[in-house]
């Protein structure tokens, strides 16, 4: 089993593309990816809140050209790696690789929790370009932990590079999380990876449970911009991890005027939990 140090993946120009309706514009992307990268995250995920191919009449148009968005991103960072998410039968190749071309060098291959071996021609492709592959397993609520080990183990013998669990409606409780991390875990040779939803108020709680099951990567965003009730909120993750001495390289700091002075002002709604939100993390229903 590999272990290294917990890095937390920003994913506020994906995610959070859903809570503005996908206008982010490139000068708001390069200047958020800035500070994303001065704040040391490791990796900033961009593109349509849907993933590569997202920009259509079914998932709503993007503002700005999504690749022109990873391209800004690309430029205005400079130790950051830029990362991007496929969901098979949404984004093709041939936008693979019109992205790497962009900038992005690492790809999220995003499935049902039940559908791993969908994603088997976009993760090898991705390894053939040289790119970071990781297996996203999308709404992990609805399968048992040992279900959920099975189609790990595909994506695995495919070549990702870390399996990244995502509990997409906000549904599990802190001990579910613990029990997918570890079965996973348990079941591939490669790092694991926690995304959590915050409909039922447990998005940061999830992802300490997902740390103490051993989980090496965990995804947030600023302000916890993202679909539905939104995401782990990254600032408040980095001041609890630093509370309980738990290394990431952060800059807390600056990760607090990076959400007041960048997100805050473009943000079309407060992030909140509404009735709405609760009642589909209640029942375990995706929300976007």
């Amino acid at each position: 089993m590999s272990e290294q140090r917990l890095q937390i993946v920003d994913t506020t120009l994906r995610d959070g593309s859903h809570a503005v309706r996908h206008s982010f514009t490139t000068e708001q992307t390069a200047k958020i990816a800035e500070r994303l990268d001065r704040c040391n995250l490791p990796i900033i995920e961009v593109s349509h809140g849907d993933g590569l191919g997202g920009s259509s009449y079914t998932y709503g148009f993007s503002k700005d050209d999504p690749f022109a968005l990873i391209e800004s991103a690309a430029k205005a960072v400079s130790r950051a790696k830029i990362a991007v998410l496929l969901l098979p039968g949404i984004g093709t190749i041939a936008d693979l690789e019109r992205a790497k071309g962009c900038g992005a060098s690492v790809v999220r291959v995003a499935t049902h929790v039940t559908e791993a071996d969908i994603s088997a021609q976009h993760i090898g492709a991705a390894k053939h370009m040289g790119l970071m592959a990781v297996g996203f397993l999308m709404m992990v609520h609805m399968l048992s932990p040992e279900g959920i080990a099975e189609q790990a183990k595909k994506m695995e013998s495919y070549g990702a590079d870390y399996i990244n669990l995502a509990d997409s409606a906000g549904a599990l409780l802190p001990e579910q999380v613990k029990e997918r991390i570890e079965a996973v875990r348990a079941a591939v040779k490669i790092p694991v990876g926690f995304h959590a939803h915050n409909n039922l108020s447990l998005a940061v709680a999830n992802s300490l449970a997902a740390i103490d099951a051993g989980a090496s990567y965990i995804d947030a965003t600023l302000r916890g911009l993202g679909a539905g009730a939104g995401n782990t909120q990254l600032e408040v993750l980095a001041g609890v991890l630093q509370r309980k001495g738990i290394e990431t390289g952060l800059d807390f700091y600056g990760l607090i005027d990076a959400s007041e002075q960048a997100v805050v002002p473009i943000m079309l709604r407060p992030q909140v939990i509404d009735g709405g939100s609760l009642m589909l993390g209640y029942a375990g229903v995706y929300s976007s």
